[in-house]
């Protein structure tokens, strides 16, 4: 099952997908006068909220909607609680075999808050940080939390997990290295935007693909049509959905709507591509169209839009961006886990 958020006159409503056609979640559940306005809302509902959509999709199974084609998708999930960004692929981790990961990289699935207030849907206009001269993309899976919990362990961790989308953590590298010298973030290179959507694909749905834990799926990346990722590989994931659910709910809390990114499948970034040897591999440009496409969960697009100019006035300039990788250098990177 699709659970997605979309645009009406009336504002964003939850919405489910059956047949190409979007119905609407609060009229399908006979709220009446209590609308839910996105995926988060309906997940934060009593009595096993998705079960009770599945169970009136059966029950209803003609149901008439309205054309996705006709819809206005938003971010399934249009403001979360907070947003978990993990790191568990070993290619990113590792600049494709250029540095050794430090060994805590081994031990324990590492992440860093990002901004929850700053979440873009599908086919939206991302803005172009006007501080950086090196904006990226991240081709990510996401999962959202579907109830709340404490010290949930791994092997129960699949409960907690509603389902599955795309997600893109939009990074200006400039402002990301210069500022991590310190030893501290990511932090202002990774605050101007995060895409998600273009739905939620339900656990259930997603059950088939899930082997130890990791889902068998292929990614690709396109730039304005052109393919700058082929063949990623979602398995090659070092620690599971489970295990980044368990390391963030230890000693705290997680609740419906929380969003957890897998952080970067390998080769899902551009200064990835570049050292693959893509050759129209550069750092994003107003006006580029780029497309995250993973089979079975779908395809998240965003347009990149104009870039502001820079107040000469502001004080927090970087000083120290990173040098473009070396062209074709990781052609033939192979993932070691160890």
């Amino acid at each position: 099952m699709k659970l997605l958020t979309y645009e009406t006159d009336k504002g964003p409503r939850c919405g489910v997908l059956q047949n190409d056609h979007v119905l609407d979640v609060s009229d399908l559940l006979g709220k009446g006068g209590h609308l839910l306005r996105d995926v988060r809302a309906l997940l934060e509902e009593d009595n096993s909220p998705v079960d009770r959509v599945r169970d009136a999709l059966a029950k209803n199974p003609s149901e008439p909607g309205t054309p996705l084609a006709d819809i206005r998708l938003r971010s399934p999930i249009i403001q979360p609680p907070t947003v978990r960004d993990f790191i568990v692929y070993e290619e990113h981790a590792s600049n494709q075999g250029t540095r050794e990961p430090n060994e805590v990289w081994y031990r324990m699935p590492v992440f860093y808050f990002s901004n929850p207030l700053c979440i873009y849907g599908p086919d939206s206009q991302i803005p172009f940080p006007s501080a950086s001269t090196q904006f990226d993309y991240e081709l990510e899976i996401g999962c959202v939390i579907g109830k709340e919990g404490s010290n949930v362990a791994a092997a129960d961790a699949i409960d907690y997990i509603a389902g599955f989308t795309l997600f893109n953590d939009w990074s200006a590298r400039d402002l990301q290295v210069d500022e991590m010298a310190f030893g501290l973030g990511p932090a202002k290179g990774k605050d101007t935007a995060s895409s998600i959507g273009p739905w939620l694909v339900t656990t259930d749905e997603m059950a088939p693909y899930l082997k130890d834990g990791r889902l068998q799926l292929k990614c690709e990346v396109r730039v304005n049509g052109d393919l700058w990722l082929k063949d990623g590989a979602a398995e090659d994931a070092y620690f599971t959905f489970a295990d980044m659910v368990e390391r963030a709910s230890k000693d705290s809390r997680i609740v419906p709507g929380d969003v957890i990114g897998s952080g970067t499948v390998g080769g899902g970034s551009i200064r990835e591509a570049i050292r693959k040897g893509y050759e129209k591999a550069r750092f994003l440009e107003p006006g580029d169209v780029i497309e995250h496409d993973v089979e079975v969960i779908g395809v998240l697009r965003g347009t990149i839009g104009p870039k502001p100019k820079l107040d000469p006035a502001y004080r927090f300039q970087v000083k120290n961006p990173a040098p473009l990788p070396e062209a074709g250098i990781s052609k033939g990177y192979k993932y070691r886990r160890k």
